[in-house]
């Protein structure tokens, strides 16, 4: 790679950058010259560098290194209100009407502009953007990838981790009319590189040169880039050999030159002369905007297509769930590219609030310093909180520990006689409870949470602030993503920490429904948002099923997808002719009732697991793991837990413990020394027992019983990005010692 000083650099740029009239066919750029950095700049280094020229109609092809003529695309695409400058009339357009993803950031720009948007202390460099350096920094992102050869409706991978530059090069991307197909680093080099393939892709964006230099051999020498973008770091640390004939620019080389080509376009007289306004076209609605790959808990990832009018839907309609207002503080920690943190982010951005980069690492650490109103995440980390929490009670003086765990089921006690007399009792009974026997139940109910209500304040006191203090989340934790365990969730209503439960998927951009502040039911995932509509339909008939019925959950609307792309039988397979999208969960609705102590829970959604995830014993009974692992994981005993039993007569579970928990326990019952390891019969013998415990009220049992010392990560494949298990390689993993321990 050839790097440049400043003044070498600048003596290679042209006086304005104008952009080209239509030409007649825009052929795809091939590998060029490696271009210098702003790093280069910042060292002082010198040398040669080749800067892509954005010039006037005259200016004759290109030459590659390769000695081939390229062009640069013709045809121009900008988001209506965001760049409205670049459109006839644009600036008549009014204020709100959002017609693609990046118009959001002019409406913010103009509403909250000196506001911080956005802190991200965990990158070199710490970033903090206020809303109107945030629109500048993703304008600057997108007339810099035009100037390198981005062109609309053309695939940009963007592989790269949750921080303040992936926000501003996903919308960047978007603004251009072409479509990101994203990804984070932990994929596998073999997934990433079938994605790039598959998606066609004809650019990379990636998130640091250590990142890069994990993908040279097995990646970047296999694909086809006409540039690539890194996002943090610097280009002096990558692999030279990986990258000879492909121009790579950092994240300020993109932003400098895109500046310079606004700059330009602002002042030009060409510009309204020659009539070059026309080139550029509004993007739409109905373009796609992203290309998602499921990360799936099995099978072969799918391209899922979701448009601007879909990412719309989400940012017009999640207020009802997270009323946020302006200055309201949120904790980013999930991957950007997952469609629930994304969509969430970009309606969030809409209402002023500012958002703070955190990692799994620093999460505890910065609950507790930023004290922020909202988290948004997946169940995995409410769990995680949980934990943390009853670690500290046990871990207390035995005074403290049984003074704080008798508060704590005395507030469990008054939360359940409040359901009674609110209405939040969640049934699938459709037959309306007597009135007599309500009035019975309702008027006790009143009389226990009376009685308790002067002990769960004394606990709110003495127990639950301290804990608030440690964790914040003053308003709500937001979780979607997977099965809230009924453990925790409630737990978190117990010391006053509102939870509210969604659901979704990526190919319904993503959320369709959620628990709203006001009626917060648990054990649901609350009503249907605006512009979708959900029925439940028998598994074996397809015939709409009333409420109360349980069957596989489908769902129409806005939010749901354009379909797989190049995949038709995979679409035509998942929607149907009516656009009834078949999520492949299991469900019921709640059913309306009048009064009685179910009267608030009527067209909630209830999930129960996926269809797939069945297990079908030789016995012909179907079985949902969903529930017996949520049951087995409230033991401190065990780490995680994948029930097993397809085609076999009994149910087993492999099982990764909590060593400490367990060496602990081995203490306390066998009086263990801890100088030698744990015998294995011990360690069976102690499991046992937790499921014996645990999962007494189950309508099935665990039977035999794999120990397993890896745990399941996103890292060895065995967890989607969401935190999901993978139940596909983990049984491929164990097969033989699956086979093993059913002999």
């Amino acid at each position: 790679m050839l790097l440049a000083s400043s003044g070498q650099m600048a003596a290679l740029r042209p006086p304005r950058l104008l952009l080209l009239p239509p030409r007649p066919a825009a052929l795809p750029l091939r590998r060029r010259p490696s271009m210098g950095a702003s790093s280069a700049r910042r060292r002082g280094g010198a040398g040669r560098v080749c800067v892509p020229r954005c010039t006037g109609a005259t200016t004759p092809p290109q030459t590659s290194a390769g000695g081939s003529a390229v062009q640069v695309p013709a045809r121009r695409k900008c988001s209506p209100l965001l760049d409205s400058a670049l459109l006839p009339g644009g600036s008549e357009l009014a204020v709100h009407e959002w017609k693609a993803v990046p118009d959001i950031w002019r409406t913010a720009a103009e509403k909250y502009a000196d506001r911080v948007a956005l802190r991200d202390p965990y990158h070199d460099p710490p970033s903090e953007l206020t809303y109107k350096q945030l629109e500048q920094q993703i304008l600057d992102f997108s007339h810099g990838l035009r100037v390198v050869g981005g062109a609309p409706d053309e695939k940009i991978a963007l592989f790269a981790d949750n921080s303040c530059r992936w926000l501003v090069a996903d919308q960047g991307i978007m603004a251009t009319g072409a479509i990101n197909v994203v990804r984070g680093t932990k994929s596998s080099d073999e997934e990433l590189f079938q994605i790039y393939s598959h998606s066609e892709s004809i650019a990379l964006v990636v998130d640091s040169p250590q990142f890069f230099n994990r993908l040279a051999e097995s990646f970047i020498s296999r694909i086809n880039a006409r540039f690539i973008v890194l996002l943090w770091g610097d280009k002096s640390s990558l692999n030279s050999k990986a990258v000879m004939d492909i121009p790579v620019y950092d994240y300020n080389d993109i932003t400098e030159l895109g500046r310079e080509n606004r700059n330009a376009l602002c002042y030009s007289s060409e510009l309204s002369k020659q009539g070059q306004q026309g080139v550029f076209e509004a993007i739409g609605p109905e373009d796609v905007a992203t290309l998602i790959y499921t990360s799936g808990t099995g099978g072969t990832p799918k391209g899922v297509m979701l448009t601007h009018r879909n990412l719309l839907h989400q940012i017009n309609n999640l207020w009802e769930i997270v009323p946020a207002v302006p200055g309201d503080r949120f904790l980013s920690m999930l991957p950007p590219w997952h469609a629930y943190e994304r969509s969430t982010e970009y309606f969030i951005f809409t209402h002023g609030i500012q958002q703070v980069y955190t990692t799994v690492k620093h999460l505890k650490a910065d609950l507790q310093h930023h004290q922020p109103h909202y988290i948004i995440s997946v169940p995995l980390v409410y769990e995680t909180l949980y934990s943390s929490i009853q670690r500290q009670i046990s871990t207390s003086s035995p005074a403290r520990k049984t003074v704080a765990l008798a508060l704590i089921k005395i507030s469990l006690l008054f939360m359940e006689a409040k359901k009674i007399y609110e209405g939040t009792v969640l049934s699938n009974s459709p037959v309306k409870p007597s009135f007599i026997f309500y009035m019975f139940n309702y008027l006790r109910a009143r009389i226990v949470a009376a009685l308790l209500w002067p002990l769960h304040n004394l606990a709110k006191m003495l127990v639950y602030k301290k804990i608030h203090s440690s964790i914040g989340i003053s308003k709500a934790g937001i979780s979607g993503g997977g099965s809230l365990p009924m453990h925790v969730d409630k737990f978190f209503e117990a010391i006053g920490i509102k939870v509210q439960n969604g659901y979704g998927l990526t190919e319904t951009s993503p959320v369709v429904a959620a628990r709203r502040p006001f009626c917060n039911v648990l054990g649901t995932v609350g009503h249907p948002i605006k512009h979708t509509e959900i029925k439940i339909v028998d598994i074996e008939t397809g015939e709409v099923l009333p409420d109360g019925s349980k069957g596989i959950v489908k769902i129409k609307g806005l939010p749901v997808m354009k379909g797989y792309y190049k995949n038709p039988s995979a679409t035509n397979k998942a929607l149907d002719l009516e656009g009834w999208f078949n999520t492949g969960d299991i469900g019921w609705i709640a059913p309306h009732h009048a009064t009685g102590p179910s009267r608030k829970c009527g067209g909630m959604l209830v999930l129960e697991g996926r269809a797939k995830d069945t297990i079908v014993l030789t016995t012909g009974e179907n079985v949902e793991p969903a529930e017996l692992e949520e049951a087995a994981s409230r033991s401190s005993l065990i780490d995680q837990i994948m029930v097993i039993g397809q085609d076999r007569r009994r149910l087993g579970a492999i099982i990764v413990p909590n060593n400490d928990e367990v060496v602990a326990a081995a203490k306390r019952k066998y009086s263990f020394d801890g100088n030698n390891g744990l015998a294995k019969d011990t360690v069976m013998s102690l499991l046992y027992a937790e499921l014996k415990t645990w999962m007494a009220g189950c309508s099935f049992q665990i039977g035999p019983v794999l120990v397993v010392d890896e745990p399941f990560t996103i890292d060895n494949g065995l967890m989607t990005p969401t935190m999901k298990i993978r139940r596909d390689k983990v049984a491929a993993k164990y097969q033989s010692e699956i086979e093993a321990l059913y002999k």
